[in-house]
């Protein structure tokens, strides 16, 4: 069983997008920038740090990545079972699962940023990462030190972040440290997110949410707020909105998944934060990552380093490492170029047919080896099309 994971604000590195910009994937991009009223190219390529750290840049730009990686991996076929994003990166989970569209989760996305940034612009806050106390050292702490802080992300074993008021946050970090953990580290963000502290951003995007078109998932989704998985799109908008003011049970989550079957992670976006957690969590699953585009060849031949070369789609059928699935660019009618190219030798770029008008372009150079889908069949978008043997 395999797990796509997401991961949230923090990751984001200057110049990040750069490996990306030739790519098919970049597409997105343009998408992105057209949903949101934002340059999200200049974020991915050219915002410093300072300006990624920003939570309305940051988050954005960390969704859009996470989108290039998945939509990249997508191109070759690799399917996962199940879904979870932390934090922020449960959009990014949304939209891998089919419950929402890109360009509606771009739009959410800048107006959650926007909402934690103006949250954090009314009531002051900060967070802390407490290591080596158990989860239940850590709510007791928060419970003595005063009114405002609270447990914000189960991470792993041994790693919780609190958050809320400074002098409170500071008060537990003492009383952490008396209760003997190893370091208490404070960390660079605008506000204490997942606390009470983000009210009014809950309210401002209870609103944008309820616009949103939300659809039932391919595969299930793990959700923040109770790590439980979920495989219809009613519970999304409510689940959405009490992650603002509720804690990330990522911790839970992982054991939740290891626990369904799940042992190979892997992780789409920026940083490797949620691969390394994932090993604390749990010993002995596979954790991979895809950070740019060079990652996709190891990530197919590691998952099918097990079944000789062979890697496992979600739908039962298998791709070896020197073969790859030609996906539908959108949903809708597929008609086979003529004559269809079964046996021919392409290059890259060749078109393979088209759906409801849209080239179904190759991304790959090498031997069609069969069509997987017919004429006239109605195919939903990155559903494989062709597979091809590479040169």
């Amino acid at each position: 069983m395999i797990t796509f994971t997401y991961p949230g604000q923090g990751s984001q590195a200057p110049g990040m997008g750069t490996s990306w910009a030739n790519e098919p994937s970049w597409e997105l991009v343009e998408e992105a920038t057209e949903a949101t009223g934002r340059d999200v190219g200049l974020l991915l390529l050219e915002a410093d740090a300072e300006q990624l750290r920003q939570t309305r840049n940051s988050q954005l730009a960390t969704f859009v990545m996470s989108m290039l990686a998945l939509d990249a991996v997508a191109r070759v076929g690799l399917l996962p079972n199940a879904h979870a994003g932390h934090s922020l990166g449960e959009y990014s989970a949304l939209v891998a699962s089919g419950v929402l569209d890109f360009a509606e989760a771009a739009h959410l996305v800048a107006e959650r940023g926007e909402a934690m940034q103006l949250a954090s612009e009314e009531q002051e806050g900060t967070m802390a990462a407490v290591l080596g106390l158990s989860d239940g050292d850590v709510e007791s702490v928060c419970e003595e030190a005063g009114p405002n802080v609270w447990v914000a992300n189960y991470n792993a074993p041994g790693q919780v972040v609190i958050a809320g008021s400074p002098d409170d946050v500071n008060t537990a970090a003492d009383a952490a440290r008396e209760r003997g953990a190893k370091r208490v580290m404070q960390l660079q963000v605008g506000g204490a997110f997942h606390t009470p502290f983000m009210a009014s951003a809950y309210e401002r995007l209870t609103k944008a949410l309820a616009k949103a078109e939300f659809h039932d998932p391919d595969v299930p989704v793990y959700a923040n707020v109770d790590a439980s998985a979920y495989d219809t799109a009613r519970v999304w908008p409510r689940l959405l909105a009490r992650q603002l003011t509720s804690p990330v049970r990522w911790h839970q989550t992982i054991r939740r998944l290891a626990d369904a079957g799940c042992r190979t992670f892997v992780e789409f976006g920026p940083g490797n934060a949620l691969t390394g957690m994932a090993k604390r969590i749990e010993r002995g699953v596979a954790t991979l990552s895809v950070r740019n585009p060079a990652d996709i060849d190891p990530l197919l031949e590691s998952v099918g380093a097990g079944g000789d070369g062979e890697v496992a789609l979600a739908n039962g059928e298998a791709l070896y490492a020197h073969e790859r699935l030609v996906v539908a660019p959108a949903a809708g009618v597929f008609k086979p170029a003529e004559p269809d190219c079964r046996s021919a030798r392409i290059a890259t770029g060749a078109v393979l047919g088209e759906v409801s008008g849209e080239p179904v372009r190759s991304p790959f150079s090498g031997v069609v080896m069969d069509y997987l889908a017919v004429d006239g069949e109605r195919v939903a978008i990155n559903q494989p099309i062709a597979w091809l043997r590479t040169d």
